[in-house]
């Protein structure tokens, strides 16, 4: 083999190992669960479709937000959610439900083959994200419209969850995943006592109650 052509293969091979390098990923997937204790659920009702939210932009992405004292937006590249944010909520907050009003019925809107439900959970959520402090602040409001019968009026909820364990933006996130989950317990407790108040499901003794 001729030097020079050694030479012109040597400089087409290189780059091609340097490209098909595997690269490592950093990334740290992130899920929220139900914080609400796990019971039976034995009751037909009450039947609600849980709506996926309404997010601000800044947190329908895929990474998570944190907020500065400035209110600057902080997000970690490699800390990212494991499912769309809305999707998380309703899949939670669902289930919350269900564990309070024991109820079978109560399911994320899609879930559902046909309108079989009696109410529709509408959520508009405006914060849900860490503050300066390192607290998880959770506001939004809420409506549970009846499928027959008159408009809902809309209900507001906020909440405030110092984490156990502080994070920082660029830390392990585990202590705010849970300060997270116990704010959707909040709101959930908040819905239950609604349901309760039409005659629909007994919430779970003991459940932290909503700010």
């Amino acid at each position: 083999m001729k030097p020079l052509f050694r030479f012109l293969l040597l400089f087409l091979v290189l780059p091609a190992c340097s490209v098909l390098k595997p690269v490592e990923d950093r990334s740290v997937n992130y899920l929220l669960d139900p914080a609400v204790p796990d019971r039976k659920l034995t009751s037909s009702s009450p039947a609600v479709a849980v709506a996926r939210p309404s997010l601000p932009s800044y947190l329908d992405r895929l990474q998570l937000v944190s907020r500065s004292a400035t209110g600057d937006l902080q997000m970690n590249p490699y800390q990212v959610w494991a499912e769309p944010l809305d999707a998380a909520i309703s899949r939670v907050t669902a289930a919350n439900l269900g564990r309070l009003t024991q109820s079978l019925n109560i399911q994320p809107v899609e879930n559902f083959i046909t309108m079989d439900y009696q109410w529709l959970l509408e959520l508009r959520v405006s914060q849900f994200e860490t503050d300066a402090e390192g607290d998880v602040l959770l506001a939004c409001t809420w409506k549970l419209q009846p499928v027959a019968g008159r408009l809902a009026s809309t209900q507001s909820f906020r909440t405030r969850v110092t984490p156990v364990v502080p994070a920082t933006p660029t830390g392990p996130q585990s202590g705010r995943i849970k300060a997270m989950n116990d704010a959707l317990a909040q709101l959930a407790q908040s819905i239950a006592r609604s349901l309760q108040g039409k005659g629909q499901g007994t919430p779970l003794p003991g459940t932290p109650s909503g700010a």
